[in-house]
């Protein structure tokens, strides 16, 4: 196994551990008949920013749904899984397109960021409402999550532009990504 591959595997080992205790660390109960709100959304964002790929992916994934495990939300874990894997790796790949091989102006780089973020938090809002109303049938009560769904989802979008904008401006992510290449 390569030197890289080893990297890449322990910053998603580390943030895949970030996003779950942010997850737990503010859980505020939905509207709908299970669940939660929370802000573990802007570290699955920066995983997909940071790291990137299939290692963002799967630290996004693997951190939200060992979260809801030990939150108690066991019915919820598969689908928590896949649906913040999918938000990680669409945010990636949006982030990636936007911002190609050159350097981009900074406001290029945070509508990239926005773009990128309402994306993936238009999946999680989307992912959750066919998850709760096909697989745990929750029928009319999965439209009542949307709503909490939403409001989670744009105050994620903010707080991980936030973060990501005080990390760029420190340096911190491109010495990450530099690591990680």
């Amino acid at each position: 196994m390569s030197d890289k591959k080893v990297v890449k595997m322990v910053f998603a080992a580390v943030f895949a551990a970030i996003t779950c205790v942010v997850t737990m660390m503010i859980r505020v109960p939905s509207l709908g008949p299970n669940g939660y709100v929370n802000i573990g959304d802007s570290i699955v964002l920066l995983s997909a920013w940071v790291i990137g790929g299939p290692y963002g992916g799967l630290a996004a994934g693997i951190g939200s749904g060992l979260a809801d495990l030990l939150a108690g939300y066991g019915a919820y874990v598969p689908g928590t899984t896949i649906i913040k894997f999918t938000m990680a790796i669409a945010a990636w790949a949006i982030y990636r397109l936007g911002t190609g091989k050159k350097e981009k102006s900074d406001s290029k780089k945070i509508a990239t960021y926005v773009v990128s973020a309402v994306v993936a938090e238009t999946i999680m809002v989307a992912g959750y409402f066919v998850y709760e109303f096909i697989i745990l049938r929750y029928g009319a009560g999965a439209g009542a999550a949307v709503i909490s769904n939403i409001f989670q989802g744009g105050a994620n979008v903010i707080i991980s532009i936030v973060i990501v904008s005080a990390l760029e401006k420190v340096h911190v992510t491109s010495i990450v990504k530099r690591l990680l290449v």
